[in-house]
């Protein structure tokens, strides 16, 4: 019974995590390396995230700076960025890339909060198929006879209770994300 609810917080510690990186990957308005996380960079015909073939820096609020290691990646990495879904328009002067951060403009903000909630309700239902998951291994355990009923009911209700602080949790981090967003 312990046994599943400690693999169960595991389980939802892992999906925060999860939802604190896809945060970290929609930008806010400032320059930051990780919004360029998901960009993924034809390197020698194989799809490498950006961080592999380069160094990302951050010189000034609103510029980011990438060194590749190797000079030959420098135009795929350039294709890579401007093709992202990011609205970014890097310049190469053939030693790196520079991305000018333009200031987002208010719709595009509410795009970004928009898109940070479709974010946090997947996760919100990520964590309820953890719940339902740890209730049905629960409740085979009391078929099995290695619990009993009551010992099963406080066993459920210690895991909605856990269900409802990730819920929780989940919605605090939604709330500093448009907070962060919607921050001219």
């Amino acid at each position: 019974m312990k046994e599943v609810q400690n693999k169960l917080q595991q389980q939802m510690d892992k999906t925060i995590e999860a939802l604190k990186f896809e945060f970290s990957t929609i930008r806010a308005g400032r320059a930051n390396a990780q919004m360029l996380d998901k960009i993924r960079v034809d390197y020698y015909g194989t799809p490498t995230p950006i961080n592999q073939v380069g160094s990302i820096s951050v010189p000034e609020p609103r510029t980011l700076m990438i060194s590749a290691w190797d000079k030959s990646a420098m135009k795929e990495i350039e294709k890579a960025i401007r093709n992202s879904d990011l609205g970014l328009n890097p310049t190469n002067d053939g030693e790196v890339i520079r991305i000018n951060v333009p200031a987002l403009t208010e719709e595009r903000r509410k795009e970004l909060c928009k898109q940070a909630k479709k974010a946090s309700e997947e996760f919100k239902v990520r964590i309820r198929n953890e719940r339902r998951d740890a209730n049905d291994k629960l409740k085979k355990l009391e078929k099995e006879g290695e619990i009993t009923e009551d010992e099963l009911k406080k066993a459920q209700d210690n895991v909605q209770k856990m269900t409802d602080k990730y819920t929780k949790e989940i919605d605090s981090l939604l709330e500093t994300k448009e907070k962060d967003i919607m921050a001219v």
